[in-house]
């Protein structure tokens, strides 16, 4: 189980986006890359093709290194730091340290 999983709440705690907040779209494990919804988008000029007909100027969502990612507390809104734990099902699931509570992403 990993500690960032797609449909997370993340702030960005380096770089240019610092202090931003966003939801995880997708996740690339092979290169530890996330594409995060409003962070680090950027304009491609693009031209005309079979699925774009017009072509122009799109903006997209670059990926940006997963440890550059700070998992959000869903009941305080701060950095949480994460333990694992399982729950009554005896399923793996991931617990915030600060208020000891289970994070689910829906």
């Amino acid at each position: 189980m990993k500690r960032l999983v797609k449909g997370d709440k993340v702030r960005v705690i380096s770089g240019k986006e610092k202090g931003k907040d966003g939801i995880i779209l997708s996740i690339n494990r092979k290169n530890d890359t996330a594409i995060v919804e409003g962070i680090w988008v950027v304009k491609k000029h693009q031209k005309p093709n079979q699925e774009n007909q017009d072509g122009g100027i799109i903006e997209i969502n670059r990926p940006i290194p997963l440890c550059k990612l700070a998992l959000l507390d869903p009941k305080k809104g701060g950095i949480a730091k994460v333990k694992y734990g399982y729950d009554k099902d005896n399923k793996k699931v991931r617990i915030s340290k600060k208020t000891n509570s289970e994070i689910t992403n829906k």
